[in-house]
């Protein structure tokens, strides 16, 4: 018989491996990226780390400058922070007061399901028994907020509302900015709410919920700049509605 041969990771793999990395620190922000060193520690030829970095570049992670090369990008500052809650408090609030209706397109039932998966995900973790679909909590809770946020944008059939909000990659960049150990009970108990009145078809409720839910958020994420004023929610103008 042939000898085995091991399967070289993919693009996409490797791509989800820097990710990882790049979210979680161990390549810290606006550092050099070295092809080489990459490939040979990922166990790969240079051509999928490329093509995985490109990707990146979609993610806005790296950046790409002649005779540099890439690297990755800095992390946000407070300013910056700021600025995409304010965005988030513009737009999500509505979105979750449009998805909020008595129609099949309502996804509080999809939510409630996105809940109960993460939910034991995390308990199996706990509990410490084997299970190959647990990963880094960071980036089960990365991939559990951005799947959730999402999903109440495209229920609200905004098509521009839901390019304008992908094109942020806002969970991508704010999760850079958390400690080593995250609390994850707060934020499924926030969503929980915004699921359940979006699932009552409630869009007063939904609306308030979400807008709740992204100020706490905030406040989580600006504890990065060890600031007690930096805490501040973000303030936005009052809601205003199309005739």
């Amino acid at each position: 018989m042939p000898p085995k041969t091991t399967a070289k990771p993919s693009t996409t793999e490797v791509h989800a491996r820097l990710r990882s990395l790049i979210i979680g620190g161990e390549i810290p922000p606006d550092t050099k990226i070295n092809i080489v060193a990459l490939a040979r520690d990922l166990g790969v030829s240079q051509t999928p780390v490329r093509e995985a970095l490109q990707r990146l570049e979609g993610d806005n992670l790296i950046t790409y400058q002649p005779g540099r090369g890439y690297s990755t990008t800095p992390l946000l500052d407070l300013p910056g922070l700021r600025a995409l809650f304010e965005f988030r408090l513009l737009v999500e609030p509505w979105a979750a007061r449009a998805a909020a209706v008595d129609r099949l397109t309502n996804p509080g039932t999809a939510l409630g399901r996105q809940l109960d998966d993460f939910e034991g995900l995390l308990a199996r973790r706990a509990q410490g028994g084997p299970d190959p679909d647990v990963r880094d909590v960071r980036q089960e809770l990365v991939a559990h907020d951005a799947a959730f946020h999402a999903a109440v944008i495209t229920a609200s059939g905004n098509s521009v509302v839901e390019q304008a909000y992908g094109q942020t990659h806002c969970h991508l960049h704010t999760f850079r900015l958390y400690p080593e150990e995250i609390d994850t009970a707060n934020t499924v108990v926030e969503h929980r709410r915004i699921s359940a009145a979006i699932g009552r078809c409630e869009p007063g409720a939904a609306e308030e919920a979400m807008a709740d839910h992204l100020r706490s958020s905030f406040e989580r994420f600006a504890r990065a700049f060890g600031d007690p004023h930096a805490a501040s929610p973000p303030q936005v103008p009052p809601r205003r509605f199309l005739a």
